[in-house]
């Protein structure tokens, strides 16, 4: 069957297209959610609100306005950036160190991933410690920078200036 068919028949509320449709994105779709939520089990619950979603609004896909992956895609996205947002997330990560973030990166197997672990310690390890502390919440916590300012009780100003310096200073350690 091919995917126009397959889509029609889902639209029209057929479970056995909808599995089929599950079956054929749900992997991709879950990679893209964990790769900005960085936690397994909690992608996988919105993994699955995202198909739970696209089941209720069937009819919102409109096949002139672009492919089908992308639709879903684009929905899966909002949600895991909904879920970065969510002050529930913010706590999650609140209590996370770097380390973890470089332990996830280290899980890998591939050697593109060990190249930029490799990479991301060089540039990190060169900072001084107001810009390394700087870098993880903005960065790898996810704290806005009003946050930010808060969490190390300066001015937002000072969290923007010492951003840009920061971010100067890893763009010389990557010319090393």
């Amino acid at each position: 069957m091919d995917l126009d068919t397959l889509i029609s028949k889902f639209q029209k509320k057929d479970v056995a297209a909808f599995e089929q449709l599950h079956s054929m994105y749900a992997e991709n779709i879950l990679g893209v959610i964990n790769n900005i939520v960085q936690n397994p089990e909690r992608s996988e619950e919105i993994c699955q609100d995202v198909f739970v979603k696209i089941w209720n609004n069937a009819n919102g896909f409109n096949p002139s306005k672009g492919r089908f992956f992308t639709w879903l895609l684009n929905i899966a996205r909002n949600a895991a950036i909904d879920e970065l947002r969510s002050k529930s997330h913010k706590n999650w990560k609140k209590n996370l160190s770097t380390n973890y973030f470089v332990g996830n990166l280290e899980a890998h197997d591939d050697m593109d991933s060990k190249i930029d672990i490799i990479g991301l310690r060089k540039l990190l390890k060169g900072l001084k410690e107001k810009c390394t502390e700087l870098i993880e919440l903005l960065y790898f916590k996810g704290f806005t920078q009003k946050e930010v300012a808060e969490q190390l009780n300066i001015p937002i100003g000072t969290v923007k200036t010492r951003n840009r310096s920061c971010i100067s200073q890893i763009r010389e350690n990557m010319k090393i």
